[in-house]
């Protein structure tokens, strides 16, 4: 997707989109992703193949977003494996039990991921009739496939069903980055931009800079100004002053597990958000897959919150911020109350309080 001189704005939308993770040309089954830790300097793509390799990417968060981690950990399961496609059925499938174990503790929050491993070895269990190692990882390189071209066609589904709720002028303010560097397609919180944006209708994105990581002034400001729409960075604790000023008309977010009473865990920052609009009347929407939805999960409270390095918070590009001497508290995630959300979009339609669940990928 580049900016082309001259051409409208419904002309960039309808660009080729970013693809954020995919399969590498070739026959290797290696897995290509854009490094989002090299953005928004320089644009670069690389070939995960190594159980190392696909971990790292995933711990680091090389690639990232809820999704978008449980599409590679499940494409990136295939590659791990691909060297050792010549073993005995057996021996690879008790490789496979180690390496599924590896990707999905390296993020313990994000539902997806445990989510689309789970699907490889249920897939695995189906083709255990498989007569030798490479038909077994075949049939998991099309099982891979499919969670990628589901997780794109979600992507669609929820900006069509979000659409609907931007009017032409509409500011949303965002916070992270939910979209198509976070997954195989559009996005969930940018989808319903990309669509209303296709329809005709111009919408203003407000992208909270998202410390420690800056996702939101990295990541975001950089996707969505390659796709022409306009997009503003502005510091985390500015959000407020301008609900307040009213200058947002909607708080669209992302998640990365909603327990089963419509409690959202998101990136750090959004429950002051979601706070803040409720205080200002402002609609605060959740956009994510169903497959987000962790039905074994009540509240909440019980969901696992990772805790990031301490160096993530403590330095800004290899300068010292926070002396030796301090203590730092860095989680990855907060969690917002079900009672602050005005709605949660996903691929089956806008679910709105109370929360039924029952139709989740999960039941």
């Amino acid at each position: 997707m580049i900016l082309v001189p001259g051409a409208t704005h419904r002309e960039l939308i309808n660009m080729e989109p970013i693809r954020s993770v995919q399969w590498s040309p070739g026959s290797d089954r290696a897995v290509r992703i854009i490094d989002q830790r090299r953005l928004p300097e320089t644009l670069v793509e690389c070939d995960l193949r190594s159980l190392d390799d696909v971990c790292e990417a995933i711990r680091t968060l090389a690639v990232r977003g809820a999704p978008a981690i449980g599409v590679a950990g499940a494409m990136g399961l295939v590659a791990s494996l691909w060297v050792w496609r010549e073993e005995p059925r057996a021996k690879l499938l008790a490789r496979l039990e180690h390496h599924a174990a590896a990707i999905v503790a390296t993020r313990p929050t994000a539902v997806n991921l445990p989510w689309a491993i789970a699907r490889m070895r249920a897939a695995a269990e189906r083709a255990r009739d498989m007569v030798d190692g490479r038909s077994l990882l075949d049939a998991l390189a099309d099982e891979a496939s499919a969670i990628l071209d589901e997780d794109a066609a979600m992507c669609e589904r929820i900006g069509e069903h979000g659409a609907g709720l931007l009017m032409n002028g509409s500011r949303v303010l965002t916070h992270c980055n939910a979209g198509a560097l976070a997954t195989a397609g559009i996005g969930t919180a940018l989808a319903p931009v990309y669509v209303a944006a296709r329809q005709g209708r111009r919408v203003e994105v407000l992208a909270s800079e998202t410390r420690p990581l800056l996702q939101g002034s990295r990541l975001t400001a950089w996707e969505l100004g390659r796709a022409g729409i306009p997009v503003t960075v502005l510091a985390d604790n500015m959000a407020a002053s301008l609900m307040r000023a009213g200058r947002v008309d909607l708080c669209l977010v992302g998640a990365d597990r909603i327990a089963a009473n419509g409690d959202v865990a998101n990136k750090t920052g959004t429950y002051a958000l979601a706070i803040a609009a409720r205080h200002h009347g402002i609609p605060f929407y959740v956009a994510a897959p169903s497959s987000t939805v962790d039905p074994a999960t009540a509240t909440g409270g019980t969901i696992p919150i990772e805790q990031r390095d301490r160096d993530e918070l403590a330095q800004m590009a290899g300068v010292m911020t926070a002396p030796d001497s301090a203590d730092v508290y860095n989680p990855a995630f907060d969690v917002t109350p079900a009672a602050l959300i005005t709605g949660i979009i996903t691929e089956r339609g806008i679910a709105r309080s109370p929360y039924d669940f029952n139709w989740s990928a999960h039941s």
